[in-house]
C-alpha cells in the first residue's frame, strides 16, 4: 500500500538544481573525452581498435552495474556516488599518463566507464527518489537537460584546443587534464547534494541480483536501450573520425545543433509521458534517430552537420527519460536503484556490443555503410518492441488521470494507491480501476 498526498511534493527545489549544476559539470567532462577515437588513432590505433577499448570498458562498467545497484538501495547513493566521481578523476590521471596502446589504456577506460556509470546512476536515483511517482519521467527529462549545455560547452572547448594547438600529445593532455579539473568540481558538489543522507532502512536480505531481474525485467523496452547505445557510438565516438575523413575542421556544430534540438524537445515535451505517453514517446524518438543517422551519409561539410544534429537530438531528447523511466519503473521503490541501473547498463550493453563492429565496418565498408546498418538496427529493435507493447497501457498517464478523478470526487487529501505487479508484463504498464473507497486499484 503506498499514501499519496494530493499536495505535489516540488520538483524543481533546491536539491534539484544543485544535482542540475553537477550533471552540466559532468557532461561537460565527458564531452571532452569525444576526442577519445582521435586519441587512439594519434597513439598508433585503427577504428576497430578504437571500438574494442570502449567495449571493454562498457563491459566492465556493465559487470560492475551488477553490485552497484544492490549497494544503492542497500546503502543509499552517497558513498557510490563519491566513489565512482573519485574513480572518474584517476581514469582521467591515466589518460593523461598514456602513451600507446597499452594495458593503461584499457585501464583507463575501465576505470572511466565505471565511474561515468556509477555518476549518472547515483544522479538518476537520487532525483527519482524525492518526486511524486507520476513525475519521475518529467523530472528525469528535465534532469537531462542541463547535459546538453555541458555537451555544447564540451564539444566546443574540444574544437578550441584542437585549433589552438599543434598536433601532438600536448591537445589530448589538456583535453583530459580539463576533464580531471572537472572531476574535483563535481565531486565538491555531490558532498553538498548528499550532505545529511539518511541511509536506507536495512532490510533482512537483499535478493539476488538475478532473482530481481527475473522478476521485474522491463521487457522489450531494453531493446530500445540496446539502440540509444549503438546511436551512442555513432556520435560520441566515430563522428569525430567522420569528420577528420572528410575534412571537416570541427564537430562543435554538431553537438550544438544536437543539444539545443534536444533541449527544447525536453523542455517542450515534459508532459508528453503523461499526456501523450512513453509508447509513442518512443517511436517517434526512434524515427528521429533513423533519420539522423541516414542523413550523416551525406555530410561533406561543417554547416551540413546541423539537420542530421537536430533529427539525432529529437531523438535523444525523447528516448532517454521514457526508456529511463519504463526501464527503473517496473522494480518497486526500494529497488529503484537496480531499476535504474538495469536500463542504464542496457544502454551501455548497446555500446559494448556495437563499438566493435561498427568500427570493423567502417575500416571494411566505410562510414555510409555504418550509417546504414546502425539505421536499420534501429528500424528492426525498434519495430519489435512497438509491436510487442501495443497492447500496454502507459501507468504514468493512467495515474495522473487518477487522481484528478480523486481530486474531482472528494475534498480529502488522501489518495491511497495500491499497486499490483505481474512479472510477465511488458513493461510497468497496468490499468487502474476506481474503487467505491476513492482509492486506485492499479492491477493488471
Amino acid at each position: 500500500m503506498i499514501t499519496a498526498r494530493l499536495t505535489a511534493s516540488p520538483v524543481y527545489n533546491r536539491l534539484f538544481w544543485l544535482t542540475y549544476a553537477a550533471n552540466t559539470v559532468l557532461v561537460l567532462a565527458n564531452a571532452l573525452t569525444f576526442r577519445f577515437a582521435e586519441f587512439v588513432t594519434f597513439l598508433g590505433g585503427t577504428e576497430q581498435m578504437t571500438g574494442t577499448v570502449i567495449s571493454v570498458g562498457v563491459l566492465a562498467s556493465v559487470v560492475a552495474r551488477f553490485r552497484l545497484g544492490q549497494d544503492i538501495d542497500s546503502c543509499g547513493t552517497r558513498r557510490l556516488w563519491l566513489t565512482s566521481t573519485v574513480l572518474f578523476g584517476i581514469a582521467c590521471g591515466l589518460l593523461v599518463l598514456t602513451d600507446g596502446i597499452t594495458w593503461v589504456l584499457y585501464v583507463a577506460r575501465i576505470a572511466f566507464s565505471i565511474g561515468i556509470a556509477g555518476m549518472f546512476t547515483c544522479s538518476m536515483v537520487n532525483i527519482q527518489n524525492v518526486v511524486p511517482a507520476e513525475r519521475r519521467t518529467e523530472a528525469i527529462g528535465s534532469l537531462g537537460t542541463s547535459g546538453f549545455f555541458g555537451m555544447i560547452l564540451g564539444s566546443l572547448l574540444g574544437d578550441v584546443v584542437f585549433a589552438a594547438l599543434p598536433d601532438g600529445s600536448g591537445r589530448f593532455t589538456v583535453l583530459f587534464s580539463t576533464a580531471l579539473a572537472l572531476g574535483v568540481v563535481y565531486l565538491a558538489l555531490v558532498m553538498v547534494i548528499t550532505r545529511g543522507e539518511s541511509r536506507p532502512e536495512r532490510r533482512r536480505q537483499h535478493p539476488p541480483i538475478f532473482w530481481l531481474i527475473g522478476r521485474y525485467w522491463p521487457g522489450s523496452v531494453m531493446l530500445v536501450a540496446l539502440v540509444m547505445g549503438a546511436g551512442l557510438v555513432v556520435t560520441t565516438v566515430f563522428l569525430t573520425r567522420l569528420a577528420t575523413e572528410r575534412g571537416i575542421a570541427s564537430i562543435g556544430t554538431f553537438f550544438i545543433g544536437y543539444s539545443l534540438s534536444a533541449l527544447v524537445c525536453r523542455v517542450g515535451t515534459r508532459k508528453w509521458s503523461r499526456t501523450v505517453g512513453r509508447r509513442r514517446m518512443i517511436a517517434i524518438g526512434l524515427c528521429g534517430h533513423t533519420i539522423g543517422h541516414l542523413l550523416l551519409m551525406s555530410v561533406w561539410s561543417e554547416w551540413q552537420l546541423v539537420v542530421p544534429a537536430v533529427f539525432c537530438g529529437l531523438g535523444h531528447g525523447l528516448l532517454f527519460p521514457a526508456v529511463t523511466s519504463l526501464g527503473s519503473g517496473s522494480f518497486p521503490v526500494h529497488f529503484r536503484g537496480t531499476g535504474t541501473t538495469i536500463a542504464l547498463g542496457m544502454c551501455e550493453l548497446g555500446t559494448a556490443i556495437f563499438s566493435p563492429l561498427l568500427g570493423w565496418i567502417i575500416d571494411t565498408r566505410g562510414f555510409n555503410t555504418m550509417y546504414a546498418f546502425s539505421a536499420t538496427l534501429t528500424v528492426t529493435l525498434g519495430s519489435i518492441y512497438l509491436v510487442r507493447s501495443r497492447h500496454l497501457v502507459d501507468d504514468e498517464r493512467l495515474r495522473t488521470t487518477a487522481v484528478d478523478e480523486v481530486r474531482r470526487a472528494s475534498d480529502l487529501p488522501p489518495v491511497s494507491v495500491r499497486i499490483a505487479r505481474d512479472p510477465a508484463t511488458d513493461t510497468d504498464l497496468k490499468i487502474p480501476v476506481l474503487t467505491p473507497d476513492k482509492s486506485v486499484d492499479v492491477s493488471a
